[in-house]
């Protein structure tokens, strides 16, 4: 694979973004972590798997160059229902799914982390859904996952000031299990935590992590086909092209509210 390793180690799988230097989430990646996980689920030496990102961030969001090949506001809507599949799968994934995140996990990077089970990340951490700086509104289930994590409140304060949050904010609204100082720490306790998590009968996990799955509202997914369809609408919007193309130009975007 081109931008995802997989290394596994003492019943512990550690998939890892490398798409210097932003782990921009192409369709290429995304494709690439589908088959990742593909690869885990049905190997019997794995309990626990740890996903981080190589480089300076996790993933810093979504590889905006390809939104400018989307031509309609169809093609936006089947995106969003292709990262929304992938990230339903993580979090129904048999096997305990740990994210590690440093550096920033923006857009997309926060909505895969999400997904899963359990989140670490260091103190200084970016996270956010910033989606709305491009004219277009968060489309893997961001809008759904975000309020039942930390409540709709807030929630609806990060997505419309696109505003991101430190790991530390992150823990006191019960978006991170735990933080830490530095990088290197933070790893290390996810694999400790990992070794401990693998010790457990992967049956008896396995019938924990689809009985936590009933937690989940049932409006959920009705709400991530109608985030979708919005997707789309946002995507096909003059203020969508005007904000991916600002955002290519590293310029602030004049939005004409269309």
């Amino acid at each position: 694979m081109e931008t995802i390793s997989v290394k596994v180690e003492q019943q512990i799988a550690t998939i890892t973004l490398n798409r210097p230097p932003a782990n921009a989430l192409s369709s290429l990646l995304l494709q690439e972590l589908a088959q990742a996980f593909n690869e885990v689920e049905h190997n019997e030496d794995v309990s626990v798997i740890i996903l981080h990102g190589e480089g300076r961030f996790f993933a810093a969001g979504a590889d905006i160059k390809e939104f400018t090949t989307l031509e309609s506001g169809n093609k936006f809507a089947e995106l969003a229902r292709k990262g929304q599949e992938l990230l339903n799968r993580i979090e129904a994934f048999p096997k305990p799914v740990i994210a590690a995140i440093h550096g920033a996990a923006l857009g997309g990077g926060l909505e895969i982390a999400m997904a899963c089970h359990i989140r670490l990340a260091t103190e200084d951490t970016m996270l956010g859904l910033p989606e709305l700086q491009l004219g277009l509104i968060p489309g893997f289930a961001g809008t759904q996952r975000l309020p039942r994590i930390i409540g709709k409140a807030k929630a609806t304060e990060l997505i419309l000031t696109s505003e991101p949050i430190t790991g530390s904010e992150a823990l006191s609204l019960g978006l991170i299990n735990s933080v830490y100082s530095e990088r290197a720490l933070m790893m290390e306790e996810a694999y400790k935590l990992a070794g401990k998590i693998a010790k457990k009968s992967r049956y008896t996990m396995k019938l924990a992590l689809e009985a936590l799955s009933y937690a989940q509202d049932s409006n959920f997914t009705e709400g991530l086909e109608k985030e979708a369809e919005l997707f789309g609408f946002a995507g096909e919007s003059h203020d969508s092209k005007e904000g991916i193309q600002a955002f290519l130009e590293k310029r602030k975007p004049e939005f004409q509210n269309k």
